[in-house]
């Protein structure tokens, strides 16, 4: 599995993060996308088709369900790992939440099932 990870801006200490400048500099390739507290916490990982279209719709206007408000209030920084493939990006996700656990992951959390792909 090769994946990149991407220089993307984020937030630092002395500069605020910037959803906008952050979405505008991502690729629409699969990858996945880590979302950080203040702390450097992984409070949310999710997989993309399109890392610029799917992390976008997280800071739209019309988003307001309240588990993403509540997300998007804690973030503070992101990261972004592009993948070649969609199944690779799933395994990474997968991967990233069992070994994290990040609180804002709840489907796949339960160590009691396994993920399977069939080709």
């Amino acid at each position: 599995m090769s994946a990149e990870q991407a220089p993307v801006p984020g937030g630092t200490a002395e500069i605020p993060f910037d959803p906008k400048s952050f979405v505008d500099s991502l690729p629409a390739r699969p990858g996945v996308y880590r979302m950080l507290d203040a702390h450097g916490e992984i409070l949310y990982a999710g997989k993309a088709r399109n890392l610029r279209s799917r992390v976008g719709s997280y800071f739209q206007a019309s988003n307001v369900q309240p588990k993403v408000q509540a997300l998007i209030s804690k973030t503070a920084n992101m990261e972004v790992t592009i993948t070649n493939s969609d199944t690779e990006a799933l395994l990474l996700e997968f991967n990233v939440i069992k070994k994290r656990r990040p609180r804002f992951n709840v489907v796949l959390r339960d160590d009691k099932c396994f993920l399977y792909l069939h080709f």
